[in-house]
Formats: structure tokens, C-alpha cells, sequence
């Protein structure tokens, strides 16, 4: 993950922007029109664009940014009729699975893009009764939470299966952030581990087991559904034969401080002070420091400074 926010998560898959020290781009002034996306690259060719979210969509500005940037629609809780159940983050993952299912299949031999940004399994962690069977403990409530958020999904994609636009469809699931963002008092890089699947009837199944970005997404969909055109991502697309393994770096955003892993090296960057160079223990989590590395420094600062200037000069377009 780039950060610790669902913002975050959501401009890097939407966009492919990496993270920088300022507010995500879904709430930047200077980013609310223009700025590229990929539902903006795939309505140029001829996609129809899709946001679902079982809450209000103005939430964290997400309709102003989508609608300027690339979505021609949003379903969010408004659009909602008798829905089967309504929590504290508006109605349930079976709720808004079943509804993009239904999208889906209506569409027809019209190609599709959608984001479908599920909520059910945050704090504080209700969910319809009777789905899945309740998980005891101190962290029960979560635990329980997230099974139905499992559950919700492993239906929507039984459906999926069973329909005509699976064999034609990728799919990506993945989290926005980590559940529980803490560990060392500087970064916790460990905490930035999250899951992430493509799924889909002509996808082959393989594992991708080296470090990879949620900024190589954007391109590497891209080719998985052979659409080609300008973008600016720099992103590393993981069908290409030299990054089968995986991307070989990641940066993070946490607070005020960037994070630059490479194997398992680490640099962090903080306001107003030099690099500090760490070797990461993948086992515990742990960040022992050592001496510094000039060349992984500069290529450290080279991605923590790309994406400021992009913004300052209105650069991140689709042409």
C-alpha cells in the first residue's frame, strides 16, 4: 500500500499517482479537473465508467474528483431502494455487489469500467445479521466483520462466474490499506503489506512473489485488458518478463515521513533532514539502521519529488 488511508488507496488505483507528503490528489484544488485517470484513458475508448459505494460519495470529495476526472456515473447510498441492510457506512457489501452484478449484466456488449469501494468491514464493524457465523474474542467484532466482507465477496464473484461477462472481464481486488497501520515508531513498513488478486475467465493464474507497488496496478491492467494509450503512471506493468517477480520497490506515505523500499533496504525522508538508511528484518518488521547509500538516496528523493512537480505544473495528463 502507498499509505494508511482510504484516499490514498484510492488515488493511487484510480490514477497510478505514487504518494507524496501532501493530501492525496482525490482532495487537492489543483488536481479536481484534468488530472488523469483510468476511467478517464478507458471512456476515451469507448468504456462506460462506473463508481459504486454503499455510502454518500461526497465523502472525502470522491464525486467531485470522480465526476471531473474520467466517471460518467455513480450509484452511491442515495440510489439504493429497500436495500437488505443499512449500517453506519450506508448498506451492506451484499447490497452494493448484488447492485454493480446487476450493472454489469445489463451492459451488453458495452465495455465497462467500475470501482467498487466497499465499506462494511470498518469500524464499527456492523454487519447484517445471520450471514457468517460471529468470531469470539477481544477482536471478534473485526474479525467477524471482515468474514462477511469475504463472504460478500465470494458471492458477487460466484454470480460473476455464472455470467456472461466474466469471460471478458478482469478483475482486481485489493485493499485499500492495512487494517492496523502501527509497529515502528518511525515507519512500519510490515503494516504496509496488503493483499491484492487479478482475477478473471482469460486470466492465467500465476503469483507475483517480489515487492510490488499499488502504483504498478494502472499499467499492468492496462495490458491484461490490451488497451494502449498515453498515460503518465510510472508504474511498472508485472506482464512484462523483467518484473514477473514483482516490481523491486515501493514507497509509503506515513504521516509526515516517505518510506523507499528496495529489497530489503529502506530510506526514509523527513521535513528538513537527511535520509536515514535502514535494513529491514522482513521476519519481525524491524528497521536496524546503517550506513548510508547515495545512490538509493537519490532514487528515494527522485520518487518522493515527481509527483510535487507533476502537480506544480498541471503534467499528470493523459496528453
Amino acid at each position: 500500500a502507498t499509505g494508511i488511508r482510504s484516499v490514498r488507496g484510492i488515488e493511487t488505483v484510480v490514477t497510478g499517482f505514487p504518494p507524496t507528503p501532501r493530501l492525496a490528489v482525490v482532495k487537492l484544488a489543483e488536481t479536481q479537473i484534468g488530472f488523469f485517470t483510468l476511467p478517464g484513458l478507458l471512456h476515451e475508448s469507448g468504456y462506460d465508467t462506473q463508481f459504486f459505494y454503499g455510502g454518500r460519495a461526497h465523502f472525502d470529495n470522491m464525486r467531485r474528483f470522480f465526476m471531473n476526472n474520467g466517471f460518467r456515473s455513480i450509484v452511491d447510498q442515495a440510489d439504493f431502494v429497500s436495500p437488505e441492510w443499512v449500517g453506519a457506512w450506508g448498506v451492506s457489501d451484499g447490497d452494493l455487489f448484488r447492485r454493480a452484478h446487476e450493472e454489469f449484466e445489463s451492459a451488453g456488449d458495452q465495455p465497462f469500467f467500475a470501482l467498487i469501494f466497499t465499506t462494511t468491514h470498518h469500524a464499527p464493524f456492523e454487519i447484517p445479521e445471520g450471514k457468517v457465523k460471529p468470531i469470539d474474542g477481544a477482536d471478534g467484532d473485526r474479525a467477524t466483520a471482515v468474514r462477511y466482507a469475504d463472504h460478500a465477496l465470494g458471492r458477487f464473484l460466484d454470480l460473476a462466474r455464472q455470467s456472461d461477462y466474466w469471460q471478458d472481464t478482469v478483475f482486481y481486488i485489493t485493499a485499500d490499506h492495512n487494517s492496523r497501520v502501527y509497529g515502528n515508531p518511525l515507519v512500519p513498513v510490515q503494516r504496509f503489506h496488503i493483499p491484492g488478486a487479478i482475477v478473471g475467465g482469460a486470466v492465467e493464474p500465476r503469483r507475483i512473489p517480489g515487492i510490488t507497488s499499488q502504483i504498478d496496478m494502472l499499467p499492468t491492467l492496462l495490458s491484461l485488458i490490451g488497451v494502449d494509450g498515453a498515460h503518465p503512471s510510472i508504474g511498472r506493468d508485472l506482464t512484462r518478463p523483467q518484473y514477473s517477480g514483482g516490481a523491486g520497490r515501493a514507497m509509503m506515505q506515513f504521516n509526515r515521513l516517505q518510506a523507499y523500499l528496495e529489497n530489503d533496504r529502506v530510506v526514509v525522508l523527513a521535513p528538513d533532514e537527511a535520509p536515514r538508511h535502514f535494513q529491514l528484518q522482513p521476519a519481525t518488521g524491524q528497521l536496524f539502521e546503517t550506513d548510508a547509500d547515495a545512490e538509493l538516496a537519490r532514487r528515494a528523493l527522485a520518487y518522493a519529488s515527481w509527483g510535487p512537480l507533476t502537480i506544480r505544473n498541471n503534467a499528470y495528463r493523459s496528453r
